[in-house]
Parts: C-alpha cells; sequence; structure tokens
C-alpha cells in the first residue's frame, strides 16, 4: 500500500527535527499535513478536534514525553499508528514502549524505515477498525449480519462451539484458504488446524460478548501453513448458539519478526566476537614488547656463553618460553585480524594434496580420512600459510572429537552465496566463494558450547590439552581474508565446519624469487632507531652496536626529526615503530624522506597498523619486522634491507 495523503500529528519539543521528519515524508507521500504539539494540552486538543492517520513522537522531551503521549492517546481510544522516532532511546526503554501500546520505534539518524513502518501500521489500523466494526455490528444488529459477514475483508465464518463443525464462511475465507463452500462445509475447526490447537475451550457458553484471542497455525486447500491471528465471539443465529471466528494472516509479520531476532542475535555474536578481538590485540601487541626484550636479551646471553657452561640450560629454558609465548600472541593477534598476511593466488586443492600424508600422521590409524575436491575448483587470494593453519587446526580439532576413531571427510567446491543467504547472515556478501568442508562423526558439540567456540582461550579438552586458540585463530584469519565461517553440531551426531573464501580466477601471482638470506650479519652503517619503549630501544641498539652498526636512537617522531636534522653524516636506514604516541613511524617517514632521500626504511611492529597495513596486507614496497624481534632475526633484516637495491621511481 503507497500513502498518497498523510495528516500526522508529530509530538517533537524540536522545530528542527521536525522539520527533517517532514521532509523525509514529503520524499515520499505527494500530501502530507501536520501538526506539532510538545505538552499534554496541546495534544488532547489536536485529538479532540482534528482526525489525523498517525501519530509520530520523539521520547524525550523537557516538559513532556513519549510514554506520556502514549498514555494520552491510549486514554482517547482513538486507534492510531503511534510510532516513536528518537534518538536517545534504548533497547530495554524501546521494550518497554512497545508493551505499553507503541508500534514502533526508529533511531533520529536513520529514517529509512519510517515510511515502510507509517503504511504497515496504517494498513494494520484500518484491518483493526475493521475488524471491530464487524465485530461490533455483529454484535449489537444480527439483521444487518449477512451483509457485513460476507463483505468483511477478513476470512470469517461460523461454527458450531460443540462439534467445531463449520455452517457459514465469507469470501474472504474461499480466497484465502481455497476451499469453495461446499468443502468448508465438510471441514471442522479442528480440520483447519495445522497443530495441536490451543488450550482455549471450545464449549458452548452464555451468548454476550465473551471475547477468546489467540494465534494459531492453519493449513490452506494447497497445503501451506500460515499463521492466522483469530478473535472469536459467541452470539445466537436463528435461535442456536454459535461461534464467529475472524482470521487475521500474520504469517508475514511473525516471520519477519524472527527474521529479525535471528539478526539481532548474530550481531550480538558479531560485536561480541569484534569487542573480544580488539582486547586480544590490544593485549598481542603489548606483550609483544615484553617478548622481544625476554627473547632479545636472553639470546645475547646465549651467543656469549659458552657449551656447557651450567646457566646456558637455564636461559635456554627462558627462550623456549618465550618462544612459546610469541606463538600464544601470533594466534591472538590471528584471531584479532591484526596479523601480516602475504597474500597470492591459491589452488585450494594443491593446498589439501600437499597436506595430506601429514594429516595420517595427525590423526593416527583409527580415524579414516576422505577427500572429495572440486576439479573446477575457482582459486583464493590467501596467504598460503595461514590457510595449512586452518587445516591444521580443524583437522587436530575433529582428531579430538573422535577418541575411539571415526571418519573425517574433507570437500572443496564452489559456491554461490545468494542475496536470501547474506540476508541472514551478518557480516556476509552475496558472490561466488570457495568452500571448504572439514566433517567428522565424533561426539560433536551442545548449543551452549557452539556459541562460545570461536573465543579465544575457550576450550572443552582436559588440562594441558588445548590453548582453547585453536579455533579463535581460525575465526580470525578467515575473517580478515574476507570470507565467512559456518558451524553445525549437535551432540553425538558429529561435526561440519564450512569455510567459504571469497573466489578469485585472477592469473596466478608469481612470487618475487628471494635473493636469498645475508650471511653477514654486521655492518659498520649508521642507523637511526626510533622506538617509544625505552626496553625495546635499548635492547635492538644494544643488539646494534655489537653487531657494529653506528646507532643514532629516538624515543619518538619529534626526536628523530631533530637528530636528523642535527647529525652531519649520512644515515643509511631508519628502523622505527609503527604505532608511536603523536607520530607514527609512516608520517615519521615521509617527512624524513626531503631531508634525507637516500635513507632507506624498515619498520617494525607487532599490531598491524593501517598506515602500512591494509586489512593485515603489507603495501607494496615496504620493508617490514614483525615483534617480537630477537638477535638474529633483527640482524638479518637489517642487513637485507640495507643490501637491497633501492627500488626504482
Amino acid at each position: 500500500m503507497s500513502i498518497q495523503k498523510l495528516r500526522v500529528l508529530l509530538v517533537e519539543d524540536s522545530a528542527s527535527d521536525a522539520k527533517l521528519l517532514l521532509h523525509e515524508l514529503r520524499l515520499r507521500i505527494p500530501s502530507v499535513e501536520y501538526k506539532r504539539v510538545e505538552d499534554e494540552v496541546s495534544m488532547r486538543a489536536a485529538l479532540r478536534l482534528e482526525t489525523w492517520d498517525a501519530v509520530i513522537s520523539d521520547w524525550s522531551m523537557p516538559t513532556f514525553s513519549g510514554l506520556a503521549a502514549l498514555a494520552i492517546l491510549v486514554e482517547s481510544a482513538i486507534d492510531l499508528p503511534f510510532i516513536i522516532v528518537s534518538g536517545t532511546i534504548g533497547e530495554e526503554v524501546a521494550v518497554e514502549a512497545m508493551h505499553a501500546g507503541a508500534h514502533d520505534y526508529l533511531i533520529k539518524g536513520n529514517l529509512k524505515r519510517l515510511l515502510p513502518a507509517l503504511e504497515r501500521e496504517t494498513r494494520e489500523a484500518k484491518v483493526r477498525a475493521a475488524r471491530r466494526a464487524a465485530e461490533a455490528e455483529l454484535l449489537n444488529a444480527s439483521r444487518r449480519y449477512r451483509a457485513l459477514f460476507d463483505h468483511s475483508p477478513l476470512p470469517t465464518w461460523v461454527c458450531d462451539p460443540e462439534t467445531g463443525a463449520i455452517v457459514a464462511v465469507n469470501d474472504a475465507a474461499v480466497l484465502h484458504y481455497g476451499y469453495d463452500r461446499q468443502e468448508f462445509a465438510a471441514l471442522t475447526l479442528a480440520d483447519l488446524e495445522a497443530e495441536e490447537p490451543p488450550v482455549a475451550s471450545h464449549s458452548a457458553a452464555p451468548v454476550g460478548l465473551r471475547k477468546r484471542h489467540h494465534v494459531a497455525r492453519h493449513k490452506r486447500h494447497d497445503g501451506r501453513k500460515i499463521w492466522v491471528e483469530l478473535t472469536s465471539h459467541d452470539l445466537e443465529l436463528e435461535g442456536r448458539l454459535m461461534r464467529l471466528y475472524v482470521a487475521n494472516d500474520v504469517t508475514e509479520r511473525l516471520e519477519a519478526e524472527a527474521q529479525l531476532r535471528k539478526t539481532e542475535e548474530q550481531l550480538r555474536q558479531a560485536q561480541k566476537m569484534e569487542a573480544i578481538g580488539s582486547l586480544a590485540g590490544g593485549v598481542a601487541h603489548d606483550f609483544n614488547n615484553l617478548l622481544s626484550v625476554i627473547l632479545g636479551y636472553s639470546g645475547i646471553v646465549l651467543s656469549e656463553l659458552k657449551p656447557g657452561e651450567p646457566i646456558r640450560a637455564d636461559i635456554e629454558e627462558v627462550q623456549l618460553a618465550g618462544q612459546r609465548a610469541a606463538t600464544l600472541t601470533r594466534q591472538l593477534l590471528a584471531f584479532s585480524r591484526k596479523q601480516i598476511l602475504q597474500l597470492v593466488v591459491l589452488d585450494l586443492n594443491d593446498v589439501i594434496s600437499n597436506m595430506e600424508r601429514m594429516f595420517g600422521r595427525l590423526i593416527g590409524e583409527d580415524v579414516q580420512v576422505s577427500i572429495h575436491t572440486d576439479r573446477a575448483l575457482g582459486r583464493i587470494h590467501a596467504d598460503a600459510g595461514q590457510v595449512e593453519q586452518i587445516l591444521m587446526n580443524l583437522v587436530v580439532n575433529s582428531r579430538d572429537a573422535m577418541p575411539q576413531g571415526g571418519k573425517l571427510t574433507i570437500e572443496t567446491a564452489n559456491v554461490e552465496l545468494d542475496a536470501a543467504y547474506a540476508a541472514e547472515h551478518v557480516g556476509v556478501k552475496s558472490g561466488w566463494y570457495v568452500m571448504l568442508a572439514v566433517t567428522d562423526t565424533g561426539s560433536g558439540m551442545t548449543s551452549e558450547v557452539r556459541s562460545r567456540i570461536f573465543e579465544p582461550f575457550f576450550t572443552t579438552k582436559g588440562k594441558d590439552r588445548g590453548t582453547g586458540l585453536g579455533l579463535a585463530t581460525v575465526f580470525g584469519i578467515v575473517k580478515q581474508l574476507g570470507g565467512h565461517i559456518w558451524l553445525y553440531s549437535e551432540v553425538e551426531a558429529g561435526t561440519t565446519f564450512k569455510i567459504y573464501f571469497p573466489r578469485n580466477d585472477d592469473e596466478r601471482e608469481e612470487q618475487e624469487l628471494s635473493a636469498g638470506e645475508p650471511t653477514v650479519l654486521t655492518g659498520t652503517e649508521t642507523l637511526l632507531l626510533v622506538e617509544d619503549e625505552k626496553q625495546v630501544r635499548d635492547l635492538a641498539r644494544t643488539i646494534l652496536r655489537k653487531a657494529g652498526y653506528n646507532v643514532l636512537d629516538a624515543q619518538g617522531g619529534g626526536d628523530a626529526l631533530l637528530t636528523c636534522e642535527q647529525y652531519r653524516g649520512r644515515i643509511h636506514l631508519l628502523l622505527t615503530d609503527v604505532v608511536m604516541p603523536r607520530m607514527s613511524g609512516k608520517q615519521l617517514a615521509e617527512r624524513l624522506s626531503p631531508l634525507r632521500p637516500d635513507m632507506k626504511v624498515l619498520y617494525m611492529s607487532g599490531y598491524t597498523d593501517n598506515s602500512i597495513v591494509h586489512h593485515g596486507i603489507l603495501d607494496s614496497g615496504i620493508a617490514f619486522l614483525e615483534k617480537p624481534i630477537t638477535p638474529p632475526l633483527l640482524l638479518r633484516k637489517v642487513r637485507e634491507v640495507l643490501d637491497a637495491p633501492r627500488p626504482s621511481r
């Protein structure tokens, strides 16, 4: 239904907000008449003296409120759509307002739903008005029963309250349910019901205004099931006690409400995972700096100890613990989508084929492995190592779910996710994807476990059997690659993970051949080291000076600019952290470029930053060292950048 003319009562204290609402309405409705009120007296007068099609109300006003306006409308007994448009209303308040009788609520910053809401509610108001008129006429003027009964826009029938036999139906019932009148005459009310009827009694009752109202599931002649809102009254017809039923099809509304609840739950889950990811990424960033100090200084001590010295074994244990902690931080970064990816065009079938022998060693002989790949599989744009990690984590998860053995199935296929699928899954874009499915016949999961399975550190395994980061890592990698992960699992019925990678059918990208790792890790060049964390800066300076380099250090961008201006000699390399207060590493390099055009740049960080990394993908031509740093890694990367030819401009 398209509204051509609308008379609307605006309950709004802000003239500018009212103007915006009217502008939105007049964009789509040819004729809009309105009156703005902002207190009780003027609203009561407007309702008493004029007729309106709808009321649109702000929720919070200095001398009035949406709740008070709603109470006045309810008190007036005028059935008008009451729609709240507010910038301050919260979810709990909105629910309270709906319970109090409001028909819908919108946020002032997003008025796209305003016209559909008005069309729906004015239509339903007309339906309610028609139903009330029909009921009143039927109750108060039985002589006019037949005309009203036949012309009611809603399906209406009369049945025997004792047997449920249908004795009369109107044209709307014939049209909506698909039975002709002869077929209806052979039916009872129970024959229409697709499910068990509600508890409400169908026994005879005194004639009068006693009213029954409930929602039921009915089936039409074509077998389609619908939800109907049934209102019933007892009446006397030709000296016999009968029951009148009026049905309003609410299938579309209930399905829309169910879909809205599903979408809201997905959105809450996505927001929860995003919040956990931000926290995990921040922790990993700070932890990487601490690990740099631990691994760096322990590495220096090890390099100065001779084999066989008693303390050497202790330092090696410190190194081992630091490396394990570094692995955990990398998994946290993967979950939070803050890791650095090296993307190439991959054939997922090739990755699976290369790992097939490893699967056998991972899961043992009591698990049967079945692999089904699509020969015409499309390509994906991904980091090969990260895709291998996804497969490894899913296979290990399946193995642990089948301690007594079972079957593991790995499949690939080209899949199109249409707009309907995307609409039902928050964050999914429609289009072609490459699907990876991993299915096991293991113990499965409860709904509670499924709701938390991708959270970091959540695990159902026993102590010392897992960190709870495996599936969190899978989730983070998939999301960073722009993909989607879907899980189906039932207790004792196994589990299926389906991962959808965006399809990329560009020609295979050739990876540049590395010139090989530098064999000499020392040098005499001058380096400008910029790092805001003092311990990390001291460590890097110590490592580099021990290797023969002349190191100028600064704790931030301002100090680095001053050092460059004052130092008269050549500076061969800027080694800078990416994320620093006031001035990022990228901004510093851009400021120094005119002063030192021949100076090379090496960035280091334990956390992606949009200045040099976008969605985890390193900008081309950028030299990057991932924290935590260790003496060999730092010296090798510095030497590699210094020895590399400058890119042509």
